[in-house]
């Protein structure tokens, strides 16, 4: 990513968890006329933590992003974001997905909950409180909120993000190597939610629980039971989500079951059928 001036960072910084108050610029009518065939996708994968590294998230994200690429769309490509590159990386994508009819955001890495909240955890966080997790780390309520403002297409979003708890054990890393004791309780896993009108949120475990990085494996369970059905022509979304649950439900005997909320009003496929058909 381009480097940000002093500026920008400051500013990014000041605005922290509130960065989708604003509303993204507009694009002509015509020209998203023109697009209506592109879909776009912004792929995250966040491991490089300071004090709870995870091995699978990098290497999830970019499978996923071949083979999003494959299927024709645009993708964004992030890894290890900080706090600064995972901020301007939704903002960026927000602002282009208006003029996409299907938006998709994938991301691995650590999710955390915080008084009924969750929030993606940028490589470089250091929340000494759960006071402090909301102006550290991205809010997946504003993301997936602005993303159901957009009054045509569909949003796919993919959280396998519930990992471990980084603060479980009450004490972080510092950049300099102390031991911080964090104060507060948060919760493990994420929180639920409800889709809104057009979008589907796919969950890698249920609300509150934990889900497995792939030990000994290139991916984490649930990625590749996801990379395994994305490129089936014609399979409809919410058939396909149904097949990596089970999938991942069978292989980890129900410690793990991954679950959505959806609120879709049309067919969707990654892929479609030989005639273009999806279901």
């Amino acid at each position: 990513m381009a480097a940000i001036d002093h500026l920008t960072r400051r500013r990014l910084l000041q605005q922290g968890a509130g960065w989708l108050g604003a509303s993204a610029l507009g694009l002509p009518a015509a020209l998203a006329q023109q697009r209506s065939d592109r879909r776009i996708a912004l792929v995250i994968g966040n491991g490089a933590y300071r004090s709870t590294p995870l091995k699978n998230p990098v290497g999830d994200a970019e499978a996923v992003a071949g083979s999003l690429k494959q299927l024709g769309y645009e993708v964004m490509l992030r890894k290890d974001t900080s706090f600064v590159d995972l901020i301007e990386s939704l903002r960026d994508f927000s602002v282009r997905a208006a003029a996409h009819p299907v938006r998709v955001l994938f991301y691995a890495g650590h999710g955390i909950q915080a008084r009924g909240r969750n929030y993606l955890l940028p490589v470089d966080v250091e929340p000494q409180s759960e006071d402090e997790i909301a102006a550290k780390a991205a809010d997946v309520g504003q993301v997936i909120d602005r993303l159901g403002a957009l009054k045509h297409g569909l949003n796919i979003v993919v959280l396998d993000a519930c990992r471990v708890n980084p603060f479980a054990g009450g004490v972080i890393v510092g950049p300099d190597g102390r031991r911080l004791k964090f104060r507060g309780v948060a919760r493990t896993g994420l929180a639920p939610l409800d889709a809104p009108v057009g979008t589907l949120v796919a969950f890698s475990t249920a609300p509150n629980g934990v889900a497995l990085d792939g030990a000994g494996s290139a991916h984490s369970i649930y990625a590749r039971h996801l990379l395994q059905h994305l490129p089936t022509p014609g399979l409809p979304v919410e058939q396909l989500f149904k097949r990596v649950r089970i999938g991942v439900a069978d292989e980890t005997q129900r410690v793990q079951v991954p679950w959505e909320s959806s609120s879709l009003t049309a067919d969707f496929c990654f892929k479609a059928g030989p005639q273009g058909q999806c279901g």
